[in-house]
């Protein structure tokens, strides 16, 4: 009398083979980020927070109102746009102050010292895109704010 015995043994190597596989793919991927440069790219974000109001129709106020890489942060230009895209070249009232490494700058500045405000007059009466862009004493710059009032 023959006896024969069911083999189950084909699934465990096959299981090995896929996981293998598998595994090799991940560190060939990993390898390959380091090597071309993928991971080395990426920029930190900085953040500072301003604020924007419109006191009244023909004003725009932005506001310093400080974070984590304030102590970085060197000035903000700010510049307005009318519904259309059109520039609009602000008459900026600056409060005293250092900007830029310590050169007072007139116009559309605003200072790097926490609670600084910059009010511009314009003459546009509708919506208007406010973007505020900080610069830093790394010589980087940012876009800090960009909103419509």
């Amino acid at each position: 009398m023959k006896i024969t015995r069911k083999n189950d043994e084909a699934v465990s190597p096959v299981i090995g083979v896929i996981l293998m596989v598998a595994i090799t793919v991940i560190l060939a991927a990993v390898i390959a980020a380091f090597v071309f440069g993928m991971s080395g790219n990426i920029s930190k974000t900085k953040v500072v927070a301003i604020t924007a109001d419109r006191p009244s129709s023909v004003s725009v106020r932005v506001m310093n109102q400080g974070g984590q890489d304030n102590p970085s942060f060197d000035y903000g230009i700010m510049t307005l746009h009318d519904g259309a895209g059109t520039l609009i070249t602000p008459s900026a009232n600056n409060p005293s102050g250092k900007y830029n490494n310590g050169t007072v700058i007139t116009g559309a500045y605003l200072g790097a010292n926490v609670g600084d405000t910059l009010t511009s007059t314009i003459a546009a009466t509708g919506k208007v895109q406010v973007v505020v862009v900080g610069h830093f004493i790394d010589n980087t710059a940012q876009v800090l704010l960009d909103t419509n009032l």
